[in-house]
């Protein structure tokens, strides 16, 4: 259980935003403080889990709480890459093309079952990612701020899918499951779907300009000297493990730096702990690595893998706060 956030500028939105989507999402803070994270970040966020435990939810709950565009693109194979990013239409009375833009010009992008839409498709995405722009019909549209994907996939049904490939995998700052609830959670899901879903009450608690001056104090938190030499000497031991193939590169450690500055603003605090290091790196590290195919058939996971690695790769706190 988390301490109660700090009272600052981030920690006082994050608590609004997070009492809201609790509304919808029961028994899931930390989730829902990773999703922020990813945001205040500017990042993206891969959620893998099987059907039914609130993937969908949490997305549109969380833009409905911060009053953002949302689109939802259900992914399918048949799912062309204009039918993401737009395309040029021609227009009778110009006698000109005009372009129509596509479910990626919003603020919140679901890509429900992204797994299910071909590589071409997918691929579609990897410039909006990682640019924040569009280039179609030869031009280059840049697209709305914030912009954030918010990608889901189930992975225990492998029929009709596409894994993702590594560049596409590296395009997020986190990779997350959503989990079961507990017992007591379960039966008070029971009693809220009585009568009506709550996302279909649930109203803004935050304006979307409001966001904007709280990249700069999350990118303004503080990280010691010592914690960033952590966070290189992690990742570096990714490369050096004798079980892995392929190790995060320097992508994996921006991501582990940036989610644990704003994991410590979310937290109320304006410096990082070796804390908010270790609590992120299961999220922004593991689908990163490539396992040695003789490692994964012992079983071996990267997760099972990297636990290992923080707790071998030694901290010289110093001078940290």
């Amino acid at each position: 259980m988390q301490a109660a956030a700090a009272v600052t500028p981030v920690a006082q939105l994050a608590d609004r935003i997070i009492g809201n989507i609790e509304t919808v999402i029961i028994g899931k803070r930390e989730r829902i403080e990773y999703l922020l994270v990813a945001l205040l970040a500017r990042g993206h966020v891969l959620v893998e889990d099987v059907p039914g435990t609130g993937k969908t939810m949490l997305a549109r709950s969380a833009a409905a709480s911060m009053d953002l565009t949302f689109t939802r693109v259900q992914c399918t194979p048949d799912l062309l890459p204009n039918d993401i990013v737009g395309v040029g239409v021609y227009n009778q009375r110009t006698g000109e093309f005009e372009f129509r833009p596509g479910p990626v010009f919003t603020n919140i992008l679901l890509a429900d079952e992204i797994n299910r839409a071909t590589p071409r498709t997918q691929a579609a995405l990897l410039e909006a990612m990682q640019e924040r722009q569009v280039s179609a019909e030869g031009q280059t549209r840049p697209l709305p701020d914030p912009f954030m994907v918010i990608a889901t996939q189930n992975p225990v049904e492998f029929e009709g899918t596409f894994p993702l490939p590594e560049a596409q995998l590296d395009r997020f700052l986190i990779r997350m499951p959503v989990g079961y609830t507990t017992e007591e959670e379960e039966i008070q899901l029971l009693r809220n779907l009585r009568k009506e879903h709550p996302i279909d009450s649930i109203g803004p608690v935050v304006d979307g300009a409001e966001l904007q001056p709280l990249y700069d104090l999350v990118t303004d938190v503080h990280v010691d000297v010592t914690l960033e030499e952590y966070i290189v000497d992690i990742v570096r031991a990714t490369r050096q493990n004798l079980e892995i193939a392929v190790g995060a590169s320097p992508r994996g450690s921006l991501a582990l730096y940036k989610s644990s500055q704003a994991l410590a603003a979310i937290r109320g605090r304006d410096y990082v702990i070796p804390e908010d290091i270790k609590e992120m790196a299961p999220l922004t590290l593991p689908h990163r690595l490539i396992i040695k195919p003789e490692s994964l058939l012992r079983g071996r996971t990267a997760e099972a893998i990297l636990a290992e690695i923080l707790q071998e790769v030694p901290l010289d706190l110093g001078d940290t706060p």
